[in-house]
């Protein structure tokens, strides 16, 4: 866990799909590094990347999941900010991306499966290096308080009903379309947090990757 290895299998099957280059970064890990250390990481990765020889620095996409979908996002919030890489697409898998979840009391009971908010109390916390839910998250750190979403790349959100982050989610997918950014959202119904993973041949993750496959050959396409 925590490590690019986690998800090798997946990062093997984009490359062969999409016959694309797929680097999966080493970053920082809270809660021994905090707030900005996995985006400074990211962030130094996607330059090293862009400034190769064999690569197009014109398609390039930021991708994760879970806090992984966070990160990518708060690295499409940064590259905008910096205004020295285009990004192509950020594809979003069950992202986590508001901190201001764990103030809903009324998802506290609802038995989340794999995550629920006590978890993200903890995971918040931890990566933000103070109590999560306050007025004092930075705006890329928890990228859903960022009021400005315009100008940043082609979106894919994907997540499941049954997900802590599906409110936060769709709620992210509409502002993104509200700000003139194309978006995609699919919400598969009945999942929960991580199921790709889990039951990985199921007829809702073959239906949830084929979605994200699409998005990415379009954005990475001639």
């Amino acid at each position: 866990m925590g490590s690019p290895k986690q998800d090798d299998a997946l990062c093997r099957q984009i490359a062969d799909e999409l016959g694309a280059v797929v680097v999966a970064p080493v970053y920082r890990l809270a809660p021994r590094h905090a707030f900005p250390a996995a985006l400074d990481d990211a962030y130094a990765a996607l330059t090293w990347l862009a400034k190769r020889h064999d690569v197009d620095a014109d398609r390039i996409a930021v991708a994760g999941a879970s806090a992984g979908g966070g990160l990518a996002a708060q690295v499409a919030l940064h590259a905008r900010a910096h205004g020295e890489i285009r990004l192509a697409a950020q594809i979003l898998v069950y992202p986590m991306l508001d901190d201001r979840t764990v103030n809903r009391t009324d998802l506290d009971e609802s038995g989340f499966r794999l995550w629920d908010n006590k978890a993200n109390r903890v995971g918040w916390s931890a990566y933000l290096g103070h109590e999560a839910g306050g007025a004092e998250a930075d705006l890329i750190a928890a990228p859903a308080r960022t009021e400005d979403l315009s100008g940043l790349p082609p979106t894919w959100i994907g997540v499941g009903s049954l997900d802590l982050f599906c409110d936060e989610d769709v709620a992210y997918g509409e502002r993104l379309r509200e700000a003139g950014v194309p978006c995609e959202t699919i919400v598969i119904d009945g999942v929960f947090h991580g199921f790709d993973g889990i039951v990985a041949d199921s007829a809702a993750t073959k239906r949830f990757r084929e979605s994200m496959f699409v998005v990415m050959r379009q954005a990475l396409s001639d």
